[in-house]
């Protein structure tokens, strides 16, 4: 007997069709369940064996704004990361967040507890040590949602001094499907 399972996720409604093939009959039953809103689903906590060491930090919101970088929405970098990659924020994937190289390394992932994943993207000139900037969209994302606290993260990879688009999106298509970050994707080169 072949069974196969066949799903379509909408952000509403789960859908669930289960088709079963025997020598002699056809079975399909359909399932239909409401699932939670996508913006509602929080990305997973790495496992243990994921996390190569944790951090005590200082986290503070940032914006791509004056008055977090000193560029208005003129000006040709605004909203562009030291690396080069455009801030990013996905609750159900990763963010850009800024740190010191010297510490977090451009492409370090990190799991924050409160805000998601993180990866290095951007450097700061008063993020020095054990600080580091979370990127929201807006001020009122940034006060609303998170503010300045200090929280112990977890490093699950530590980067190589660079942060791309391709890896941005590699890392957070994986998060978004497995609320995690996959061993395997660990292993690879992002």
């Amino acid at each position: 007997m072949i069974h196969r399972v066949i799903r379509r996720c909408s952000s509403a409604v789960l859908l669930m069709m289960l088709i079963c093939f025997s020598s002699n009959d056809l079975a399909i039953a359909f399932h239909v369940q409401q699932s939670e809103p996508d913006e509602a689903r929080e990305v997973l906590a790495p496992p243990t064996k994921q996390v190569v060491g944790t951090v005590n930090v200082t986290a503070t919101g940032y914006t791509a704004g004056y008055e977090s970088t000193g560029k208005g929405p003129n000006h040709p970098l605004y909203g562009i990361t030291y690396s080069g990659v455009k801030v990013h924020r996905n609750k159900q994937g990763v963010s850009t967040i800024a740190a010191d190289p010297s510490l977090f390394p451009l492409g370090t992932v990190l799991y924050i507890p409160g805000y998601g994943y993180g990866i290095v993207a951007d450097t700061g000139s008063a993020i020095k040590g054990s600080k580091i900037d979370l990127y929201f969209p807006t001020i009122k994302a940034v006060y609303s949602e998170w503010g300045k606290k200090d929280v112990q993260v977890q490093v699950i990879k530590l980067g190589k001094g660079k942060c791309t688009e391709q890896m941005l999106e590699q890392l957070g298509d994986a998060i978004m499907v497995n609320q995690s970050i996959p061993d395997a994707l660990l292993n690879e080169e992002i």
